[in-house]
């Protein structure tokens, strides 16, 4: 990375003054802008490897600077990041939309978000193109994601998650328990330990690298996947740093070929960037009326956060019992098409749960096993079908 040519764009002089020695003690070649016009004139003639700018610019909106970068055959490949005060995830979506690589926010971890970004973007397995939201290597992300609890959220969540990684043997998958404030995979799975979300979130962002996961992570047995388990407690859970949620989830992206995230009902400001920017949205829905009407009431508010419904698994378990509304019914209240539904399975859920097995494995001729199989393929493949578009 030494040697490397940065333009830094801020408006704000001590903000840019900031970074300009920053980067040059880590032996960067730096150049500044004061205006994002400005900038466009220096890029196109100095050519540099990255652009860091803000996009709150009074001369130009961000979106109309970063595709004129894109669209000049100077700067096309140039890496583009937004370190920005604003954290609206409406100018996150537009930048990365318009073809920014990364977003970062002005905080006391820019820096160190900062320094893995680059690491990252500047490494040589990465050096021949640009990286950006739409790049085709990162791994597919699912979410799984209640309007209420008790539905089998996280359940559902690791018995899925094993059957995706038992349909794709030669495949990286990760489980990563995001509920708060307490975590519940890691009791479903029989994991112990002490690596889990708070722990990572407090390690430097630098140290959370791909290798990192992939050696620390533990892979909990019969399951197959490795696990990031969340919180341990609520104690634990009301310290967590928040802002490190995202680089996380990124740097997993890079390192895995599925990534799984648990959310449960943690429908939030930490939970939202991840919902936007995943493949697959996996609803789970029970039969009972009160949690049919708030699923319709979050259905209806991530399509205001512009969330398309082909993004959007409906999964209907009948965890309770028979009782309840039909999947008919369901899908008329919530307005979604139900892909799945669950059979009630009796006491052998809660059974395999306390055995820490997966359903497949305890009861691998029950009919809820083989529905699992068959709704571990169908998520896949409509996963992919939209990243392809």
């Amino acid at each position: 990375m030494v040697g490397k040519k940065i333009l830094i764009v801020d408006e704000n002089a001590a903000s840019r003054n900031f970074l300009v020695n920053t980067l040059r003690e880590k032996q960067f070649k730096v150049l500044e802008a004061a205006s994002g016009k400005e900038a466009l004139i220096i890029s196109w003639r100095d050519e540099p490897d990255l652009v860091l700018f803000d996009p709150v610019l009074s001369d130009i909106k961000a979106e109309e600077f970063i595709q004129k970068l894109r669209s000049n055959s100077r700067t096309s490949h140039t890496h583009l990041i937004a370190l920005s005060s604003d954290p609206s995830p409406t100018r996150k979506e537009a930048c990365l939309k318009a073809g920014a690589d990364e977003y970062l926010i002005k905080s006391s971890q820019a820096i160190p978000a900062l320094e893995e970004s680059l690491t990252r973007l500047f490494s040589d397995k990465k050096a021949s193109e640009p990286v950006s939201k739409n790049q085709k290597d990162l791994g597919l992300l699912i979410v799984f994601l209640s309007a209420k609890g008790g539905t089998g959220t996280s359940s559902l969540c690791a018995n899925l998650a094993m059957n995706i990684k038992q349909s794709q043997p030669d495949a990286r998958v990760v489980v990563a328990d995001l509920i708060l404030p307490i975590g519940s995979i890691g009791q479903i799975v029989g994991y112990e330990g002490n690596l889990n979300l708070i722990t990572v979130a407090d390690l430097p962002s630098g140290q959370t690298n791909e290798e990192f996961f992939h050696k620390n992570l533990p892979s909990p047995e019969l399951w197959q996947f490795q696990l990031l388990a969340g919180s341990p407690d609520p104690q634990h859970g009301n310290v967590l740093k928040g802002e490190r949620i995202e680089q996380i989830v990124d740097v997993l992206r890079y390192a895995y070929d599925f990534i799984i995230l648990d959310l449960g009902r943690s429908l939030s400001r930490i939970s939202l960037p991840l919902i936007q920017k995943a493949d697959l949205i996996t609803l789970i829905v029970s039969t009972d009326q009160s949690t049919i009407q708030l699923t319709k009431t979050v259905w209806d508010y991530l399509q205001t956060q512009g969330i398309d419904h082909q993004k959007i698994y409906a999964i209907l378990n009948r965890a309770v019992g028979l009782e309840g509304l039909t999947k008919a019914e369901a899908e008329e209240i919530i307005g979604l098409t139900i892909k799945t539904t669950l059979p009630y399975m009796g006491s052998n859920f809660a059974l395999a749960n306390n055995l820490n097995q997966p359903i497949t494995t305890k009861y691998p001729t029950d009919t809820a096993s083989i529905i699992f199989k068959e709704t571990a393929g169908d998520m896949l493949r409509q996963a992919r079908r939209l990243r392809a578009r």
